[in-house]
């Protein structure tokens, strides 16, 4: 697998670079930073000249990770992190937050994600679904670290993962892949595509089950603990027209369905979504082209709480929620170049949620009150980019985005079954105002060898999910905030990326810090109760370098590595001043990254990584220890498009604790599959 940037570097410019054996070595390879594209300035723009440090996983690594789902595999990109250590199998979506480079201090994501440029972050909640696009669909993944907002708006706040799928028009054919492993577990993928004249589609399915693993350690469990099991199915369908030239219209549709046991009998919840996009593409590069996007998704979220006895012997209903929300967007966007040295990209964009939580508080066994809360965000953007090149050697980029957010029709009723009687409380109407300014330099010093400077602000709005919405985990409460505020970062990197020959080594170091961060403050302990209420920090800062390797040998091996040291800490809270000077929950301080892969018939692949030390709460008491993880991937094409293949996650079965509850809670065992794959064009 693949976790740095210079993955898909290295592909790119290395099969150029390694012609077949009977000809001759080029005199000179091709430089890797004048070949690739990315999309980090939403339009493709050469890894030369883009100051942005992005990370990008293609496909060759995709098919030899062992893990087969997308937010396991990006845990190969230094920097990357999710709420807690667990993946999307098992763990329960609101801890599905993704940070980028230590942001993260709640369960909220930081990091906006797209799928092809439509949103996979909850609209109410902010965290991910990660199976909603099925994997065999998957061309490539693109990770975008520093603040976006620029670009991208709230969500973007620390980076920005994009998912891209593989290209409807790319003929006709299918893709298909059967596997079956421990814990009950068995996936089936589909993708099928077909072109003709003007006309082209794509048709993508995948349908997930596994019983799951306890996750509470042998030592600590009881009567009430049992699996953590899942089951998902995703169909993703388009089908698009050329138009204008080498414009196209095209239609897209998704829809997701989870189930989940959430590792005691009580605790479960389910999700549904649909979604549908419209979109136009017209226009030339040379004389301006334009994109426009439409989109609308409408989900419902069911969740269950229980509160557990001290010995695990029994668990008591405490709470059920119902959670709908729906959102629309629009977006439009214009590029093209001014003269020789300018490219200009004009966007304007739009976008409203609605959701309420609709919950049930129960207690020995008997509803005692029926609670909902809720309301209205509308955001609406405009922003502006400018691609200078000022010197032959050296590019510019200067960005600014203007974000109007508005929270409306919010209030939260509360009704006693014994009297009946509702209580509202109708939280005011706000409006905020948001810039969001970039400045960036590449510098092209030599041949193979750029440097890189640039500087950023950004913003996220809290969400509907944070204001209003309370939740239980174990023995810990986790209250909601009306009165939050949006989080504000300032921030700036300096890298270098280099490459010679078949190598590429990238370096970066960053430093951000966050007014208003959102953390999950401790405000009460009792036995068998820790309750935290979602709050403003003060301000926060992460610092850190990043760096990042890859090497390719001959023809068919690939090796890649990254390491990241992160310092994330709380730097004023005059709130509670014993906080300012303590780690962010969830971010380890080293991150370190290790794969390889073997092309060709015989397809191997490697993936480690080693987690450092963590804390689990805003105190640094709850002390999450270090973790190492080692996944092999091995495959043997027999023909005719025929592949049989084995993996093995968690190869040494190592006990990961990915949470404190403050019962330890564990990452998943060691997990063995095997299966067959089938394509034909």
């Amino acid at each position: 697998m693949t976790a740095p940037l210079a993955v898909q570097l290295a592909c790119a410019a290395l099969a150029a670079d390694d012609p077949a054996p009977q000809d001759p070595a080029p005199a000179e390879p091709p430089r890797l930073t004048e070949e690739l594209t990315v999309t980090a300035a939403r339009e493709a723009t050469k890894i030369a000249d883009t100051p942005a440090s992005v990370a990008i996983l293609p496909r060759e690594g995709l098919l030899v990770t062992a893990a087969p789902f997308v937010d396991d595999a990006l845990r190969q990109v230094v920097g990357f992190s999710l709420f807690r250590r667990t993946g999307s199998r098992t763990a329960n979506p609101t801890a599905q937050g993704v940070s980028l480079r230590g942001l993260g201090a709640s369960g909220a994501s930081r990091a906006l994600v797209l799928a092809d440029g439509l949103p996979l972050n909850d609209p109410f909640g902010g965290w991910v679904y990660w199976a909603r696009t099925p994997r065999l669909d998957v061309e490539r993944l693109e990770v975008l670290r520093g603040g976006a907002a620029d670009l991208y708006g709230s969500g973007a706040l620390g980076g920005v993962i994009q998912v891209f799928s593989r290209d409807a028009r790319a003929g006709g054919g299918v893709e298909a892949e059967l596997s079956g492993g421990s814990d009950q577990t068995f996936e089936g993928a589909l993708s099928a595509h077909a072109a003709r004249g003007a006309w082209a589609g794509r048709l993508s399915g995948e349908a997930y089950h596994t019983d799951g693993y306890v996750p509470v350690a042998e030592a600590s469990r009881g009567a009430v603990d049992s699996e953590a099991a899942s089951q998902h199915v995703a169909l993703d369908a388009r089908v698009e027209r050329t138009a204008w030239g080498d414009g196209r219209v095209f239609l897209r549709g998704q829809y997701y369905d989870e189930d989940r046991e959430n590792g005691t009998p009580q605790q479960t919840n389910d999700t549904r979504i649909g979604l549908g996009a419209l979109g136009l593409d017209f226009g030339s590069a040379e004389r301006g082209r334009t994109t426009i996007r439409a989109w609308g998704s409408s989900q419902l979220y069911h969740q269950s709480f229980s509160a557990i006895a001290a010995d695990r012997s029994r668990e008591d209903l405490t709470r059920l929620q119902r959670v709908p929300a729906d959102a629309l967007g629009l977006s439009a966007q214009w590029t093209r170049p001014l003269g020789a040295r300018h490219r200009l990209l004009i966007g304007a964009e739009a976008r409203h949620v609605s959701g309420t939580t609709e919950e049930q508080a129960i207690a020995r066994g008997a509803v005692t009150s029926f609670v909902e809360a809720g309301g209205e965000e509308t955001g609406a953007a405009l922003y502006a980019q400018d691609l200078i090149q000022l010197h032959p050697r050296l590019v510019a980029t200067a960005a600014l985005r203007f974000d109007a957010w508005r929270l409306r029709d919010a209030r939260s009723t509360t009704t006693p079954v014994a009297t009946g009687v509702a209580t509202t409380t109708e939280h005011p109407d706000r409006d905020e105002t948001r810039t969001s300014p970039r400045l960036g330099l590449v510098f092209r010093a030599r041949p193979g060898l750029s440097l890189t400077a640039s500087g950023y602000g950004a913003f996220r709005a809290p969400t509907l999910n944070e204001l209003y919405r309370s939740f239980r985990l174990g023995d810990t409460l986790t209250l909601a905030n009306p009165a939050l505020e949006p989080e504000r970062l300032w921030g700036g990197e300096v890298g270098a990326l280099a490459t010679r020959g078949r190598g590429t080594l990238r370096l970066t170091a960053f430093s951000a810090e966050v007014e208003g961060a959102v953390a999950n403050v401790t405000i009460a302990t009792v036995p068998g109760l820790i309750t935290r209420e979602r709050q403003n920090v003060g301000r926060t800062r992460s610092r850190g370098v990043e760096s990042e390797l890859d090497l390719r040998f001959g023809v068919r091996y690939v090796v890649t590595a990254g390491y990241a040291f992160t310092d994330a800490t709380v730097r004023s809270f005059p709130a509670d001043p014993t906080l300012e000077g303590r780690q962010l929950p969830q971010v380890p301080r080293h991150q370190a990254t290790l794969q390889a892969r073997h092309e060709g018939r015989l397809q191997l692949g490697l993936q480690a990584r080693w987690t450092g030390d963590a804390y689990e709460d805003d105190r640094n008491t709850l002390t999450l220890d270090e973790a190492v993880q080692l996944d092999l991937f091995a495959g043997y094409e027999l023909g005719r498009g025929v592949t049989l293949f084995a993996s093995a996650e968690n190869l040494f079965d190592a006990e990961i604790v990915a949470a404190r509850t403050p019962v330890p809670s564990l990452a998943p065992p060691r997990l063995v599959r095997g299966g067959i794959r089938f394509r034909a064009f």
